[in-house]
């Protein structure tokens, strides 16, 4: 997955936002793949990410990265480091994936195509009184438009865990868009 980030350009988006200012050993590479491990490991905690890449230490090299992080280190570094680094390295995969995309399409549509999904995501009733779903079960529902020129979403609505997405559609969807 790494080989997709060009290392010069998100060692520019560092040096512009100043990511590795007075660093001594972990760097904000180090701090990104740490990240990158941390949701495809869908570690919890620090000690999962910091013993996880521990146990592969050898594999890391590879990765440009010398030697696990500490649990210190990569707290510091998560809460000191500028996330608009992350940003530029988000805006900068984009540019990549779209310019990628264009022209390889197998069906080519008059008008642009869009998608509508309403997705469920469940939250503890006892936290949550105001998201009630069932009646031990809270929830809201997160409503997308993705637009397929991009492979992105364009639009988003989060209700109540009961809406269904005629009625989202037919109510904030169609006004905040004139292609429906």
């Amino acid at each position: 997955m790494l080989r997709y980030f060009d290392r010069v350009e998100f060692a520019k988006v560092v040096r512009q936002y100043r990511g590795d200012k007075a660093i001594k050993g972990f760097t904000t590479w180090d701090q990104c793949v740490s990240m990158l491990f941390c949701h495809l490991a869908k570690a919890q905690s620090l000690r999962e990410i910091c013993g996880g890449l521990k146990s592969c230490l050898g594999k890391l090299s590879h990765l440009g990265v010398k030697t696990s992080p500490t649990r210190s280190n990569l707290s510091y570094a998560n809460s000191h480091r500028s996330w608009e680094i992350y940003q530029g390295l988000f805006f900068q995969l984009l540019n990549k994936v779209q310019s990628g995309w264009k022209g390889k399409r197998k069906f080519r549509f008059k008008n642009k195509l869009y998608s509508i999904d309403g997705s469920v995501i469940d939250l503890c009733l006892s936290l949550f009184d105001w998201a009630k779903f069932r009646t031990t079960k809270g929830a809201i529902k997160l409503h997308m438009v993705l637009d397929h020129d991009g492979y992105l979403p364009c639009f988003a609505l989060i209700t109540e865990g009961i809406v269904h997405e005629v009625k989202a559609l037919k109510n904030d969807i169609i006004t905040a868009f004139s292609f429906l």
